[in-house]
Parts: structure tokens; C-alpha cells; sequence
């Protein structure tokens, strides 16, 4: 029994090794392909900027990914987390702070 198995994982690594890479570069393409695809459309005859290549399309994606946050990665509900005595103390050091900058 204990062969079986070993013969199942010795095929599967090999082929998962082989597939990440395949994977993510179709994932590149793909999400790249439609950034560059909808900036092609749409900035070049509004605002006149230059069209853009597939990799500058996977670029601005991630940058965008960097300074905004999105994909549906679960971040920003750090709040949630927080009692609510925690939250008011945090609004209470935020706020203070605020205040103290704008004079």
C-alpha cells in the first residue's frame, strides 16, 4: 500500500513544479491583457497618453495593487478585530493627533 502512494506523490510534485509557473505566467497574461486592453481603449483618445505594452499592463495592475489595496485580499477590516473600547480609544488618539496638526 505504502508503493501506491509513493508512486501517486513521485508524479504529482514534478507536475505541480511545472504548473506554478505555467499557471502564473497565464495569470500574467491574462489580468495584464485586460489592464492593457482597457487602457489602450480608453486613455490614448481621451487623454492622449501613449498606448501600452502587456508587461506596463501587468505593471500598472500591480502598482495599483501596491497604493490601493483590492483584489479581495480580506485587508482593512483591522476594526473589526477591535473591542469596542479599543475602537473609541483609537478615535480618541486619532482625533487628539488630528487637531493638534492643523493648528
Amino acid at each position: 500500500m505504502s508503493i501506491k502512494w509513493y508512486r501517486q506523490w513521485r508524479y504529482i510534485i514534478p507536475a505541480a513544479v511545472v504548473a506554478a509557473p505555467v499557471i502564473i505566467a497565464i495569470v500574467v497574461a491574462v489580468f495584464g491583457g485586460i489592464v492593457m486592453l482597457l487602457w489602450n481603449w480608453l486613455v490614448p483618445p481621451l487623454f492622449g497618453w501613449p498606448q501600452i505594452t502587456l508587461l506596463q499592463g501587468f505593471g500598472l495592475l500591480a502598482l495599483c495593487r501596491i497604493l490601493f489595496g483590492g483584489f479581495g485580499g480580506g485587508g482593512g477590516g483591522h476594526s473589526k478585530k477591535m473591542t469596542p473600547e479599543e475602537r473609541d480609544r483609537f478615535r480618541e488618539r486619532f482625533c487628539s493627533s488630528k487637531e493638534g496638526q492643523e493648528s
